[in-house]
């Protein structure tokens, strides 16, 4: 299904690798685009308030090591949508569920839309968590 990218950005302490990604044919831009994920819109700040709703054009997912981090080694999951914002998470629940919808619904000739919102978890008093559904 999605093909492992080389895309790479890296320093002496931080390095971005591109390890999976539905678009098989990367522009130049969008490859610096996803490891540059400064401008990203965070989920879980996007959502805090209302659900949001994202015409998915693809997704990637990119393996990050930063030795000024407490978690030296993680996974951004970066969702773009058909107008370009990319969306960023690190929440693997939110991606799991992503993926179930995404899967059934990339080869399908349906017009969708990810609806992407918080609830309150059931785990952690007072605490949301990040998921989403197809509408």
């Amino acid at each position: 299904m999605a093909s492992k990218k080389t895309a790479e950005n890296t320093t002496a302490n931080y390095k971005v690798d591109i390890i999976d990604c539905s678009k098989s044919d990367l522009t130049g831009k969008e490859r610096i685009q996803l490891k540059d994920m400064s401008d990203a819109v965070k989920l879980d700040k996007a959502t805090r308030d209302s659900e949001i709703l994202i015409d998915v054009d693809f997704y990637a997912i990119a393996q990050i090591h930063n030795e000024n981090s407490d978690d030296k080694d993680y996974n951004t999951y970066i969702i773009v949508s058909k107008d370009g914002v990319r969306y960023t998470t690190g929440s693997s629940t939110f991606w799991s569920s992503f993926m179930n919808i995404y899967s059934e619904m990339v080869n399908t000739d349906e017009e969708w839309q990810l609806k992407v919102y918080q609830l309150p978890s059931r785990q952690r008093e007072g605490k949301n968590f990040i998921t989403c559904s197809v509408v």
